[in-house]
This record gives C-alpha cells, sequence and structure tokens, in this order.
C-alpha cells in the first residue's frame, strides 16, 4: 500500500466525545439454540430513541458508533446481531452449525421488535444504519413503518447478484492468464494488491464463482490442522479485503489488525457468506419493490462518492424509487469518501444529519421517567 495518510476519522475530528455505555446486556430473542444479542445503551436515558444498526452482516458494534449523536439529546442503543460481536451462540466460539441456524433476515427483524420491546421503547424511534446496516433498517421499517420516525442511511446496499459480484468476483476467472486485465467491473481496480491476496486464496479452477467457492471452505468439516488452517487463512483474506477497500485510502496495517483478528474474521466472513449465499433471505428487489410501504417516513442518505463495496447506482436507485413513490429523500449527501462510516466526510456528514432532525416532543433533559422493571431476560 502507498504511504498517503488515512481517510479515517481521529479522535479529534468527531465533534461528540467517546462516552461510555449507560447499560449493557444480553436479551433472549430465540431458543434452539438460545440466541442471545448483546446490547449497549448511550448518551440520555430519557432522549429520544435512535437505534443503530451495524454492517455486514456479522460486523458487530464498537463504542465509537454512539458518536454521530449527541448524547445530551438523544438515547443511543447499539447491538450485535445474531452470531457476532458479544451475542451468543459466536460463530467463531460456537462453530456456525449452531451460531448460524435460524440467523436471518426475518430473524433480525424480529430481534429488533424484542429488543425495543425489553427496553420500553413503545412510540417511534430514529433508525440509523449503514451499508447491510441500511438494508436491514429499510427492511425493518417497511415491515414496522408506524415506529420509525426516521432513517438516516450510509452506504447503501441492496444485496442484488450484480452489486456482490461487483466486490467479490471482478476479473477472477480470468485473473490467472493475465492479473492486470480489466476483463469485468469491479473493486479490485482500484486495489490490486488486496484483489491478489483475496484471489489467490481460491485454486484457479474454483474462480468462477468466488462467493461460492469461498462458501465451500467456510462449509467444510476439517479433519486436519492444513484444512483448519485454510478456513482460517480464507476468513481473514475475506474480512481483510472488505476491510481494506472500505477505505479511500486504504491502510493495510489497520486493516489487518481490525478486520484480520482471527475471531472477528471468522464470524465476519462466515456470517456474510450465509446471508449473500441466500440473498440475504430477501425476495429479489424486495426492498425497492416495497418502498411505498415506508409512506412519508423521511430518509437520509449519505453514500461515498468512492464506495467501492456498496458503489453510487446503489444510492442512486434508493433515492428514484424513493421519489417516485412520493416520498423523496429528506437528504441525499454525495461525500469525497469510501465506504466506511469511520471515513471522515462520512462521520461529518452522518452527524450533521442527526444534528439536524427535528426533535421528537416529549424528551430530553428534563423529563425524568418512572423507573422501570427489567423487561426481559436480558435485561
Amino acid at each position: 500500500m502507498g504511504t498517503a495518510s488515512s481517510s479515517n476519522v481521529t479522535d479529534s475530528d468527531w465533534k461528540y466525545p467517546q462516552k461510555t455505555a449507560n447499560k449493557t446486556g444480553l436479551l433472549q430473542v430465540d431458543t434452539n439454540p438460545d440466541h442471545k444479542i448483546h446490547w449497549e445503551e448511550y448518551g440520555n436515558p430519557n432522549g429520544e430513541p435512535v437505534m443503530v444498526l451495524h454492517g455486514g452482516p456479522g460486523g458487530g458494534c464498537s463504542p465509537d458508533m454512539s458518536r454521530y449523536f449527541d448524547p445530551k439529546r438523544y438515547r443511543i442503543i447499539l447491538f450485535d446481531q445474531r452470531g457476532c460481536g458479544l451475542s451468543t451462540p459466536n460463530v467463531a466460539v460456537d462453530g456456525p452449525d449452531v451460531a448460524l441456524k435460524n440467523n436471518n433476515t426475518d430473524a433480525l427483524v424480529e430481534d429488533i421488535v424484542k429488543l425495543r420491546k425489553a427496553l420500553g421503547i413503545d412510540g417511534k424511534m430514529h433508525v440509523f444504519g449503514g451499508s447491510w446496516g441500511s438494508t436491514l433498517s429499510l427492511t425493518y421499517a417497511e415491515r414496522h413503518p408506524e415506529t420509525v420516525q426516521d432513517l438516516t442511511l450510509r452506504g447503501i446496499f441492496l444485496g442484488n447478484k450484480a452489486d456482490l459480484e461487483f466486490m467479490y468476483q471482478g476479473n477472477a476467472a480470468t485473473y490467472a492468464q493475465d492479473p492486470y486485465q480489466i476483463t469485468a467491473p469491479g473493486s479490485y481496480i482500484q486495489y490490486p494488491e488486496a484483489w491478489k491476496q483475496f484471489v489467490e486464496v481460491i485454486p484457479e479452477k474454483d474462480r468462477g464463482d468466488m462467493m461460492k467457492a469461498y462458501k465451500a471452505i467456510f462449509d467444510m468439516k476439517p479433519k486436519n490442522d492444513a484444512e483448519k488452517a485454510l478456513q482460517k487463512k480464507a476468513a481473514i483474506a475475506w474480512s481483510v479485503w472488505e476491510g481494506t477497500i472500505s477505505h479511500i485510502i486504504p491502510n493495510a496495517a489497520e486493516a489487518e489488525a481490525g478486520f484480520g483478528e482471527a475471531n472477528y474474521a471468522v464470524y465476519f466472513a462466515q456470517i456474510e457468506a450465509h446471508f449473500f449465499a441466500n440473498h440475504l433471505f430477501l425476495k429479489p428487489n424486495e426492498i425497492l419493490d416495497n418502498i411505498s410501504n415506508l409512506g412519508k417516513t423521511p430518509v437520509h442518505i449519505v453514500h461515498g462518492r468512492f464506495d467501492d463495496v456498496c458503489p453510487l447506482p446503489q444510492a442512486e436507485a434508493l433515492a428514484s424509487a424513493l421519489t417516485k413513490a412520493g416520498n423523496p429523500p429528506a437528504s441525499f449527501a454525495i461525500t469525497t469518501a469510501g465506504h466506511s462510516a469511520m471515513e471522515i466526510e462520512n462521520a461529518k456528514a452522518l452527524t450533521a444529519v442527526m444534528d439536524t432532525l427535528p426533535k421528537m416532543p416529549g424528551f430530553g433533559p428534563k423529563i425524568t421517567p418512572a423507573p422501570q422493571k427489567p423487561k426481559g431476560p436480558g435485561r
């Protein structure tokens, strides 16, 4: 990689300081297996609720995700979706046979419903999500529009086959003949060094369908140390590929340290591959076909012009569908950035959206709700 400075937000770039969580817990949302989702609450306990949906699928949350929001105004809810982060069972700890069971989009949507109830969020809430989090936000909002005050979405991901092939297939089928030949569109064009590491995990004969080839490695039952090592290598390669291309100025060391951490890579890669192999557990074009379900719910879009994980046409397609449905985007910011929410221009744009949303009545520092008893086993 080059030596250009990072495009990531730094501590001094954030408008709001890093806070510690007010509360954390595990909420049991399913049985057989006993899926429990880890949640954290930041900001003002009496503030306007905002539900934060992380990317991936399988990306998990981090405390930095609370920094887009004024902690005096908002009650900020983060949670790890099934199988990842601090939720249990975890793909990296308990294995995919357990942690991927009952792990699908319908289940994740219902987990949001259950978490709302457990945390006493009875009315509307702000919903904030990026990448896969934008997919899940839209799906949730289309099914439960009466609970959504507004949507703030970053790095729009609609999950169509062509969108996934742009990122994972590229010129892989012809790579062995000429790795530098542009034989198909794809993210690899901007990131040839990282693409080499991703492609060369897969034997040449299997590169006609890279996602299928990776999924086959993830699904095998290792019989020896070599096969265990291959699974780990594949998971890290998958994860680091996405981590690298999420930034307009990639930092190989940062990608290896974060996305390349073994446990993270295993649950991130395997959950993504599981969802992608099942078409995100959505009908073809489901999100755009049902966009009218949102009614007049305000939708704010932030998308990096140089996003090579979820290219800009996906955001344009969403904006067009909203407009045709009579609900054009309340705002649409195209930033000089890549995909990551931690890209400085994306972070600033998202913070600006949340700072300027119309306030929900009945919330604020002066409100002192009566103490509530725990409403769920995770409390």
